[in-house]
């Protein structure tokens, strides 16, 4: 039987050639590819330096604020009216210049009447100093009897003592009328005046009108906690037994935009005991402010060598990570195999930081690339060669800020 018309019959030899060419088109194609385990990579390449053992110098520094070294209030000691200001606010003055004015004419009355009470008193003593001298004759001559020679002389010392009392009235009115005149008690800087012209002065809230501080030289307050007081306490005691004047000026301030102050200063006086609130104690150093550039309430670093560190071993800080609360650094050994080491970490020197314990003089730790780097892994080693810094970050030393220490 003949097939339909209409359909048509692949033959199976041709089916067959394209079924293989297709398997070996695959074949080939898988057999361009390598293993995974075949693919050849690099050790990763870090920065390291060598462990320097060295004497290093300890230094600590303090975040403290200005003071100056004398704040006088300056108050109305008599109540009256305000009548003129005398001073520029925020002006440096000298002691004895006006800064206040209060309205003397109340004052000027009273010691007009004070003086007049004390010329009557004394007219009336005069004549009462004659009678008890004329008495004293009498007396003597028996011409008059005994109680009315000490009647006499009993209301003689009472005009005396008459004159004195109106003696003393004029000395307090005119103390008081001296006292409308509001001077400086001392050179430095006058504040922004607390009472306006008209104002009633010397009573109430309006009794402190301005504040005079002297900022040549000026002081800087720092607490130190007391557990740092014990380390040093022994060397604050030796610099205290000095004489002022002749305690070395060491201490460096670094100001606010990072420079460092021109003047060194010395300590000044260790506070006589601990704030039981914060657990500190307030240390004063006194700085040079001879051109009035520093100002009370600025905030400051104080900065000094308290001693030296002999063999001490120092690394860079950047090759120390912080680990769940503990200190690691990167070693590369002999053998360019990285190792990962705990380390107890002493001051801070420079740009670099004292090792106590965990490394030893001469061994490589790596400054760059340690998140790169596992546990005997090998490395490729290359030389660090550290930035140059600015000059406010200069040579400082702490292990960690507490309670205004840095």
């Amino acid at each position: 039987m003949e097939p339909s018309v209409g359909l048509r019959t692949i033959p199976m030899k041709k089916a067959s050639l394209t079924y293989w060419a297709a398997i070996s088109a695959f074949l080939a194609l898988a057999s361009c590819e390598k293993p995974k385990s075949a693919v050849q990579t690099s050790p990763p390449e870090v920065l390291v330096t060598e462990v320097v053992q060295k004497e290093v110098p300890e230094i600590r520094q303090w975040v403290g604020t200005l003071s100056g070294f004398e704040n006088a209030d300056v108050k109305a000691r008599t109540t009256g009216y305000l009548l003129r200001r005398a001073y520029q606010q925020g002006g440096y003055v000298k002691t004895g210049d006006l800064l206040f004015e209060i309205d003397p004419r109340p004052f000027q009355a009273t010691l007009d009447q004070a003086k007049g009470q004390l010329q009557e008193a004394k007219a009336t003593m005069l004549g009462v100093e004659l009678d008890a001298k004329r008495a004293k004759e009498l007396f003597e001559g028996k011409v008059i009897s005994e109680q009315e020679y000490t009647n006499k002389t009993q209301l003689y010392q009472t005009k005396v003592a008459a004159v004195t009392a109106a003696q003393a009235a004029v000395e307090e009115a005119q103390l008081n009328l001296d006292y409308t005149k509001v001077v400086s008690p001392l050179d430095g800087i006058a504040g922004q005046a607390q009472a306006q012209i008209g104002d009633l002065v010397g009573t109430g809230s309006n009794t402190t009108l301005t504040t005079v501080s002297q900022i040549e030289p000026i002081l800087v307050y720092f607490p130190i906690s007391e557990q740092t007081y014990w380390e040093f306490a022994d060397r604050l005691k030796e610099i205290m037994a000095v004489a002022e004047d002749k305690r070395p000026e060491k201490v460096e301030l670094i100001l606010p935009d990072g420079s460092v102050y021109p003047h060194k200063g010395k300590f000044d006086f260790v506070d006589r005991q601990v704030d039981p609130k914060t657990g500190t104690i307030q240390i004063a150093v006194s700085f040079p402010n001879p051109e009035l550039t520093l100002r009370p309430g600025q905030y400051a670093t104080a900065r000094a060598e308290i001693g030296r560190i002999p063999n001490a071993l120092v690394i860079p800080q950047e090759a120390v990570s912080e680990m769940q609360g503990g200190n690691q650094v990167g070693v590369v050994g002999s053998d360019g195999k990285a190792e990962i080491r705990a380390v107890k970490l002493g001051p801070v020197y420079g740009h670099s930081i004292v090792v106590t314990e965990g490394l030893k003089a001469g061994e490589k730790v790596i400054v760059e690339g340690f998140q790169k780097i596992r546990q005997g892994i090998e490395v490729s080693a290359k030389p660090y060669t550290e930035t140059p810094k600015s000059e406010g970050s200069k040579e400082t030393s702490e292990k960690k800020p507490t309670s205004g220490e840095s």
